[in-house]
This record gives C-alpha cells, structure tokens and sequence, in this order.
C-alpha cells in the first residue's frame, strides 16, 4: 500500500527525500491531534498522510512552509525605524525646537567646574521644618 502512495505522490512532490520530510511532518501533526482530510480506512498516520499529499487535500508548499516554521528556533521580527528625535537647543529658551537627522552627529554642552559651582551656590535649600 505504501509503494503504491509514494508514487503517486512523486508527481506531486519530485524529490523523494523532500516528500519523506513533509510526509514524516505531516504524520506527526496526525498523530497530535491534526484533523485529517481523508478517510483513514484503518491506515497508520504516515499513509494516511502520504495519501493526503497524493490527493492533493494538502499542499506541499504549505506543508514546507509548517515544517519549516517548526524547526526555527529564532524568529525574525520587523523592528521599526528609527524615528528623527527633535532637539531642543540651549540657547532657544526650550520653545525653538530643532528637528535632527538620525546621520547628524550628536554634541553635548560642556559646563567647567566654576560654572557648576556657581549653579549649585545659586540653588536655594528647601526650609527646614520640625515635621520631618
């Protein structure tokens, strides 16, 4: 039974070692719990699914395509683009907003330490109360 179903899938599916993998997934899915698309008139899963391949209820090309999403282990997904950040410069009073380009290279304000410090002695302590 067997001999006579492969080949009357090899039109179908030309390369034997090709029909052998997508069959062999094929009855693993049957043998899970897969709903079959023909009778199975008392045939274990791997006729049952060559049967299936000969009688074009499946397609190969779907089939390759379950085998292999099964065997990834590491699945590619789209990552969006980089979006342009707008930049807010110093020296606009944070309401000129500066759109850059995500080739533009990116420079920080540098502040000495006798400019620090004047900002820190410029600071106001909070008042101390007797609550805390």
């Amino acid at each position: 039974m067997a001999r006579v179903t492969v080949e009357d899938c090899v039109d179908k599916v030309e390369n034997r070692f090709e029909l052998v993998l997508l069959a062999s997934h094929r009855a693993r899915l049957i043998s899970q719990g897969a709903a079959i698309t023909i009778d199975r008139d008392n045939d274990k899963n791997p006729v049952v699914a060559l049967r299936e391949i000969a009688e074009e209820t499946l397609s190969p090309g779907d089939l390759k395509e379950d085998l292999i999403h099964s065997l990834q282990k590491h699945v590619e997904v789209d990552e969006p683009e980089a979006v342009a950040v707008p930049q807010v410069t110093a020296d606009s009073d944070a309401t000129e907003v500066v759109e850059a380009d995500a080739d533009d290279n990116v420079s920080f304000d540098s502040m000495s330490e006798e400019e620090l410090l004047a900002g820190i002695e410029g600071l106001v302590a909070p008042e101390k109360s007797d609550d805390y």
